[in-house]
């Protein structure tokens, strides 16, 4: 119903009716329904495009200068009239002008129709110019090979992917063109310069309408065949730029990891697949959280949780950690199971103490600030987990399962026990030491720990007294 309101009047006439009819050829109803985000990406493109057409003119008016100054003149010495300096000087100016606006603006499509019809005016111009510059009859200019550039023009509507400004410069030469063969036959009443003798027309000024047709409807299917191709090429820009931006807003939801993984899958994610991995898991917490979100302002405890995961956050990603999950006030993360390592133990462990020593730094600043700010916990485990797809076919979850989840969770807890900030088992720091990391201190090893909701002692390192 909305596409349908949408639609102009069809009693529309003049530009304005070519204008919608050109935009419908070059977008489809879903594009014009993308969000706002996505459009904005593709603008983006396309104005990028048009910095690069800018270049590419430049380069062409250089070359027809170039070509111009170096040449042998025909035309008789002492001509007074010579346009060609004249048109290649003003198609320069024009072409500055749009390079440099192409920098500061976003040219609007009004504006990008206007420089298609003066590349086109200028080049017809300059066509046009060759009979009064050589001294010959109008017809003389239809022989000229500079034609051909009227292609090139047509081509560099194509790389901005809009159909519509290639139809529109197909359309605009042609009319040109057909300007031009009329001024012939018409510019002197006593003489067409119609000819139907093919050798004729080859080896004089003749005119023979058949070949000015030819090339006429040579412009305008070259224009519809690129045309048509870019409206076909224009919904796979559409759809790379949309998964684009949707890969960019995966991330903030998704490790970076999770999210590569995601995109780079060549099957469908289904529940129930999954990869063993030898990872770390490491879980933080900020002690006294609850108590604290009763007591105080919504916007103010969800402040003091946004600045303890920023800063949390940044030292997991710095040593190749990634998060798994926000649970409230607490933070799981995952070093190895996105992502195969050889040191996941030992990064783990450098991850933890450094983030608590800036947690403390924080808890610090901001009691002496007179706000509120509990202090945070850490622990890990290590071991080997199944990292993997859960839930529905309607909302999934990359997560891992296995011992060391469990431990990692009961062990933070343990730190409220013990009066700690950051915990580890004993093989779990074996392990890291056996990595490559190297404690700055000899750490506390408690013997066969009865830690809640671990059904046998464990040997518990303490990290952060």
């Amino acid at each position: 119903m909305t596409s349908q309101l949408a639609k102009p009047p069809l009693r529309r006439t003049g530009l304005g009716s070519v204008r919608t009819m050109l935009a419908r050829l070059s977008s489809s109803a879903s594009e014009r329904e993308l969000p706002e985000r996505v459009r904005k990406a593709i603008q983006e493109q396309a104005d990028a495009t048009e910095r690069l057409i800018g270049w590419i003119q430049l380069g062409v008016v250089l070359t027809f200068a170039t070509l111009y100054a170096v040449s042998p003149k025909t035309f008789p010495a002492g001509q007074a009239f010579q346009p060609v300096p004249w048109v290649i000087g003003a198609y320069f100016g024009f072409t500055i002008v749009r390079l440099f606006l192409a920098y500061r603006i976003s040219l609007p499509g009004w504006f990008l129709l206007l420089s298609i019809v003066i590349d086109m005016g200028l080049l017809f111009l300059l066509i046009w110019s060759f009979h009064i510059q050589y001294m010959q009859p109008a017809s003389f200019y239809l022989k000229s090979p500079t034609l051909l550039y009227v292609f090139i023009f047509i081509a560099l509507r194509a790389l901005r992917f809009e159909a519509r400004f290639v139809f529109a410069a197909g359309i605009i030469a042609a009319l040109g063109w057909s300007i031009l063969v009329l001024y012939v036959i018409t510019v002197d009443p006593n003489d067409t310069m119609i000819t139907r003798d093919y050798v004729a027309y080859m080896t004089s000024n003749a005119v023979l309408l058949g070949a000015e047709f030819d090339k006429i409807v040579s412009i305008l299917v070259v224009s519809l065949i690129l045309g048509v191709g870019l409206i076909r090429g224009r919904a796979l820009l559409v759809r790379a730029v949309t998964e684009e931006v949707a890969a960019r807003e995966l991330s903030r939801f998704f490790a970076p990891e999770v999210a590569r993984r995601i995109r780079g899958s060549e099957r469908e994610i289904a529940v129930g697949t999954g990869e063993v991995r030898d990872a770390a898991i490491v879980n933080f917490d900020m002690r006294g959280f609850t108590r604290l979100a009763e007591t105080h302002a919504p916007d103010e405890v969800m402040g003091l949780l946004s600045e303890y995961q920023h800063l949390i956050v940044p030292v997991v990603q710095r040593h190749g950690g990634s998060i798994d999950k926000f649970l409230g006030d607490g933070i799981m993360a995952t070093f190895g199971a996105a992502s195969p390592s050889d040191t996941y133990a030992a990064d783990a462990i450098v991850a933890v103490e450094e983030a608590l020593a800036v947690a403390a730094e924080w808890t610090a600043a901001t009691r002496a600030a007179g706000r509120p700010a509990p202090e945070v916990n850490g622990a890990l485990a290590a071991g080997r987990v199944v990292f993997g797809a859960v839930g529905d076919e309607t909302r999934l979850e990359y997560t891992v399962i296995g011992d060391a989840v469990n431990l990692s969770a009961k062990l933070e807890q343990y730190n409220k026990t013990l009066g700690t900030h950051a915990l580890c088992d004993a093989p779990t720091f074996d392990l890291a030491c056996a990595q490559g990391y190297r404690p700055r201190t000899t750490p506390r090893r408690i013997t066969s720990a009865a830690v809640p909701g671990i059904g046998h002692p464990v040997d518990v390192i303490v990290l952060v007294p």
